[in-house]
């Protein structure tokens, strides 16, 4: 008998599984996939640490965190500065004096901040109540037309008319010439990709990949005296209450023959006629300087039971649904839901860690 089954590899699983070693408990860490790290799962090709399930840049303001991922690698110093490409103009992100610059020539904050509240004027728009209104009340009718309404639409499956306002509210508005994506003190990739984090914070467990919670579960009742787990929670309870919505992603890589395809390591699509969102260069992530290249072009998929679960679609009628969930789940005495799956909400990874964190310290100091 373990003391504790960790279902799912992903920063959540690894974080807990790391502190319960430290506190001296035995894990068994089961994996449906045939590797560890979970969405942030790195691989080299080409000398080339390759993103195999999405960009993911490290950032927070949280040092204990920052601290904590620096023990089982060396982070660079990149700083995420993406650029939007709508039918071949090129715009800064996130939103800020550059794209102002670029959209409507003006070149002080207060003209960029007068052209956006004569917009917002003329749309009439007092009290948001979608994502369109929201942005448009934001940004104004050019910037939410060009670089929100084609690149949301294609992530979400929805019209932006159909979707919460909240979403668009994550993403920053500046009236200053900053680029970078975060504002976040500590940022950075870790050389030699994210797989060996996960590697590190995972021994001394034993580890079973290609593993079926469900089926496992069968045969091994009794195998530890909690289970953590970071699935799906709906699927967990067997679909009791329906089905949660899930936003799914499909990944198209190829290796070519060439130094620099694109000159950055991300680039947006923006406009609705291309299908995928963005193309990320890997190699941009670690300033390489390999012969070659590799390029990923991300295609927003509706999910469907059997796929691969990325994004929970967190509007009105599925947070109802999750808190059915969530309230069955505290049926479950010997259970522990954890993650963006076990918990139904978009977490980036310093707040995965942070709260398998506080979760790990709540349980294993009792």
């Amino acid at each position: 008998m373990y003391d504790y089954l960790i279902v799912g590899s992903g920063l959540y699983g690894a974080t807990f599984a790391y502190m319960a070693r430290q506190k001296g408990k035995s894990c068994l860490v089961i994996e449906k996939r045939g590797n560890v790290g979970g969405n942030i799962y790195t691989e080299e090709q080409e000398g080339i640490q390759v993103h195999c399930y999405g960009a993911h840049i490290f950032h927070t303001s949280n040092k204990e965190v920052w601290e904590f991922v620096n023990k089982f690698a060396d982070f660079n110093g990149f700083i995420n500065m993406p650029v939007a490409n709508y039918k071949g103009e090129m715009y800064n992100l996130p939103f800020n004096m550059n794209t102002f610059n670029k959209m409507w020539g003006v070149v002080t904050p207060q003209q960029a901040k007068e052209k956006i509240e004569e917009q917002k004027k003329e749309s009439g728009i007092t009290e948001p109540k979608n994502l369109e209104e929201q942005a448009i009340y934001l940004i104004g009718k050019d910037i939410y037309e060009k670089l929100v309404k084609g690149y949301t639409e294609k992530q979400w499956g929805k019209k932006c008319s159909e979707l919460p306002p909240f979403i668009i509210k994550r993403l920053p508005v500046r009236y200053t010439y900053d680029n970078r994506y975060f504002n976040d003190v500590y940022q950075g990739i870790p050389v030699g990709g994210y797989t060996q984090i996960v590697e590190k914070m995972l021994e001394g467990c034993d580890v079973k990949l290609n593993t079926d919670f469900f089926e496992f579960i069968k045969e091994n009742k009794g195998i530890a005296k909690k289970i953590v787990y970071t699935g799906q929670i709906d699927t967990y309870f067997n679909y009791c209450f329906g089905e949660l919505e899930y936003r799914s992603l499909r990944f198209e890589t190829e290796v070519l023959d060439c130094e620099n395809y694109q000159g950055n390591a991300v680039i947006n699509y923006n406009e609705a006629e291309i299908p995928y969102t963005r193309i990320i260069e890997h190699k941009h992530f670690e300033f390489g300087t390999q012969p070659k290249t590799i390029v990923t072009r991300e295609y927003p998929m509706k999910w469907s039971q059997g796929e691969e679960a990325y994004y929970p679609v967190n509007n009105e009628r599925n947070n109802s649904l999750y808190s059915r969930y969530a309230e069955k789940a505290k049926e479950e005495e010997n259970v522990i839901f954890g993650g963006r799956l076990g918990q139904y909400k978009y977490f980036d990874m310093d707040k995965t860690i942070e709260d398998a964190m506080k979760t790990a310290r709540a349980e294993l100091d009792k």
